[in-house]
């Protein structure tokens, strides 16, 4: 494996954001059907990207996510930790393009980090929210070994179509996941 990659598989390479990935993480963000599920597609300002979005992504358990034949920046995955110290619980997340939608690259990468999580990362358990009607944000936590926990409503700063029907919790434990039958971890 390249050492520049913390992961790869077989369509798939993880590495550390970089500030260099401004103009992608922009333009990720201002899609408004990536955006669709976390607050109905609003525009994001460079501006914030740079100082909001931009520094969160370059903190601990997160990775741009790239296509392995032709290297185009496909968006990102994390497993952001629970904690500063420890990865014991960490949070499942993504978001790609949707020129990559369909084409089980959510699927990989969520496989391939909650392999990581368990065998190397020393994670316990790894979760997952989503809103309830994001069946296909759904699928891919389900497709990644993810079980349904429990659908919870919280308060948001707007309402966004479909927040009426609230939010969903998923997890793993690494028990769980040691006892599930997978013929491989990945492709989708």
């Amino acid at each position: 494996m390249d050492t520049r990659y913390f992961l790869e598989t077989p369509r798939l390479r993880l590495r550390s954001l970089a500030e260099d990935d401004l103009d992608r993480v922009v333009a990720l963000d201002n899609d408004p059907g990536v955006r669709r599920f976390i607050d109905g597609g609003r525009p994001v300002s460079r501006e914030t990207a740079r100082t909001e979005t931009l520094p969160r992504l370059l903190g601990r358990g997160f990775w741009a996510a790239e296509e392995s034949a032709t290297g185009a920046w496909l968006g990102w995955f994390c497993l952001e930790p629970e904690s500063e110290q420890d990865w014991r619980v960490v949070e499942l997340g993504y978001r790609l393009h949707r020129s990559a939608w369909g084409h089980g690259y959510a699927t990989e990468g969520a496989r391939a980090l909650v392999r990581a999580a368990f065998t190397g990362l020393g994670t316990e358990r790894v979760t997952a929210q989503t809103m309830t009607v994001n069946t296909a944000s759904r699928r891919v936590l389900e497709k990644a070994g993810l079980s349904y926990v429990r659908t919870f409503f919280e308060e948001w700063p707007e309402t966004i179509e479909g927040s009426e029907q609230g939010d969903v919790a998923y997890e793993l434990t690494r028990e769980e996941w040691r006892g599930q039958a997978r013929p491989t971890d990945w492709p989708g």
